[in-house]
């Protein structure tokens, strides 16, 4: 059955209704052609309406839809010769991360991106998507080899956030994440980041300190869930809506405040609806980035992006008293 949002049941219905005369149509005698036609206009106008007008939350609940696509599903799409790696040489594999090499138009690529499932035995496997520190030290891993052969790196960013458990802590969580973002922010070969869901707390981050940051329009980034922000604000998580609306976790907002470069325009309703259109839109931003990052020396790549992270935020200075 498909998962269907809150906010979109009334166009759910208005399709169901038109499906439904177009079977009755097509089974009797009866023209209901005019009928038809009076409800898609106003389908139309219904989903201009909604889908145009999306709420913060609206876009939590898009980004965390079951059905949307994976950075495995993105990298059958968009990459040719894909080759999957595995573990981190230390304590073993991490399935909530994927990472490997392949072909961009030709030229050599390293991916790498959470991977959550698209049911409920393969998000087990997969840990719901929210990595060991072996995920990061794998991630880790295949950026300095791309660094050593010179190939750009490619980050899918897709997790509620690095898993939090007991074990997760005892094997260096914090660590792993610590010096991700250590390393990427001096790696010699050029970042590009796409946040394509759900971007949770420092679990994204670890794969998100890039030359390049784009959203899809309906992901979400932020450092804490609105369920955790909720919990900390007002006691209460079932204050996550309340907490979504303040939180400029949404790719127009974070836009605004600089932190990401571009947005990537979702087909209408979520990348779920048509995965081909949505990938072909991801397409064009990572070949416009490729060409614009490729050609730089790497003194001038980290020199930008250094300038890059120190232009994010607003602050003051206080003149001395």
């Amino acid at each position: 059955m498909k998962q269907v949002l809150e906010f979109e049941k009334p166009v759910i219905e208005l399709r169901e209704k038109i499906a439904e005369l177009k079977t009755f149509t097509e089974d009797s005698d009866i023209d209901l052609t005019d009928e038809i036609t009076t409800l898609e206009k106003r389908l139309e106008k219904l989903e201009n309406d909604i889908y145009g007008n999306l709420k913060p939350w609206d876009r939590v609940q898009i980004a965390r839809h079951s059905e949307r696509p994976t950075t495995m599903e993105y990298i059958e799409r968009l990459f040719t010769d894909f080759m999957e790696f595995h573990g981190d040489r230390r304590f073993g594999d991490d399935e909530a991360i994927i990472a490997g090499i392949a072909k961009y138009k030709g030229s050599p690529v390293t991916v790498i991106g959470h991977q959550r499932g698209k049911n409920t035995k393969e998000n087990i496997r997969r840990n719901f998507g929210s990595p060991h520190p072996e995920g990061y030290r794998k991630a880790l891993r295949h950026m300095k080899q791309a660094e050593k052969f010179q190939r750009p790196v490619i980050c899918f960013i897709d997790t509620k956030g690095a898993y939090p458990g007991k074990a997760a802590e005892e094997r260096g969580q914090s660590e792993a994440i610590a010096r991700n973002l250590m390393e990427m922010a001096g790696l010699k070969v050029p970042i590009i980041c796409i946040v394509i869901g759900e971007g949770g707390s420092g679990g994204a981050l670890a794969l998100g300190v890039g030359d390049k940051i784009h959203m899809l329009e309906n992901s979400t980034y932020s450092v804490i869930s609105p369920e955790g922000a909720a919990a900390l604000l007002w006691k209460d998580s079932t204050q996550a809506q309340r907490a979504a609306e303040t939180m400029k976790i949404t790719s127009y907002e974070l836009k605004d405040l600089k932190i990401i470069d571009e947005i990537i325009p979702e087909v209408r309703g979520g990348a779920h609806r048509d995965i081909e259109t949505q990938a072909a839109a991801i397409d064009k931003v990572l070949n416009d980035s490729i060409k614009e990052l490729v050609p730089l020396e790497f003194e001038k790549l980290l020199e930008a992006r250094w300038e890059k992270y120190k232009r994010i935020g607003d602050y003051s200075e206080l003149e001395p008293e």
